[in-house]
């Protein structure tokens, strides 16, 4: 009997080992992406539009939960709206979603994620005037020895409820993004292909980021964007943003 209790402890260990081993070197733990340990995010992002401009400040918190293979999110955006009509700002539209990740590896991993968006804005220009609901698949994986990272997601937007006002949402991304580190380093860049299927239209985007670990929990960045396709809601952005892991 003893030998059994033994040998089971055994087997918790290297289980146990195993999957630390595990967290700390599948794609989700990367630098940028830190599915395992409390995350706060902290960014601000302006876009320039036709007929005006939009910026938004938002936390947002990352909660892992039991094995770690679940993540909480919460969103808090502060959103100032300048246009032709309105000057807008205040609190926009809050989220909150959870992610799933049932397979990771040292080079590979899927994962699952379902959000949803608030009809909670202080003004309906800073807000969809909606609640949306977010579901969303991915896969990761490393190449050439870890130096690169390769992320790619699918995800389907739609609205449920909100004002009868408001043009119901209904949009599908796909998108890629590939990530570099050198060092304390990483360059990333990113294509996104929207579908928006009530307005009938592409609204693409693109960004390059460049980002650095300062300290051992603190990591910076900073990435301009582009909007392409026949229904762009914005021309150019740019987003400055610090990650604080506890």
């Amino acid at each position: 009997m003893k030998k059994q209790v033994i040998f089971i402890s055994l087997l918790i260990s290297i289980a146990t080992n195993a999957q630390g081993t595990i967290e700390s070197n599948s794609p989700y733990s990367a630098l940028r992406y830190h599915y395992f340990v409390n995350t706060l995010l902290f960014f601000n992002e302006y876009l320039d539009t036709d007929t005006g401009s939009y910026n938004t400040t938002q936390m947002r918190l990352l909660v892992p939960i039991g094995s770690k293979a679940w993540n909480l999110r919460f969103d808090l955006p502060l959103i100032s709206a300048n246009t032709n009509s309105d000057n807008k700002t205040g609190l926009g539209d809050v989220g909150a979603g959870i992610s799933y990740i049932p397979y990771r590896e040292i080079n590979n991993a899927f994962a699952f994620r379902i959000k949803v968006s608030a009809n909670s804005a202080v003004d309906p220009n800073l807000g969809s005037g909606k609640w949306v609901i977010m579901p969303a698949v991915f896969f990761s994986s490393y190449l050439k020895e870890k130096k690169l990272l390769w992320l790619t997601s699918i995800e389907y937007q739609a609205s449920f409820a909100g004002s009868s006002q408001r043009s119901d949402v209904s949009v599908i991304v796909g998108e890629n993004t590939l990530l570099y580190f050198f060092g304390k380093n990483w360059i990333s860049g990113d294509v996104a292909f929207r579908y928006n299927t009530v307005l009938e239209g592409f609204q693409n985007n693109a960004f390059l980021e460049f980002g650095r670990k300062i300290t051992p929990d603190n990591l910076i960045y900073i990435h301009p964007s582009v909007a392409f396709g026949g229904k762009k809601s914005y021309n150019y952005g740019i987003e400055a943003g610090i990650l604080i892991l506890f």
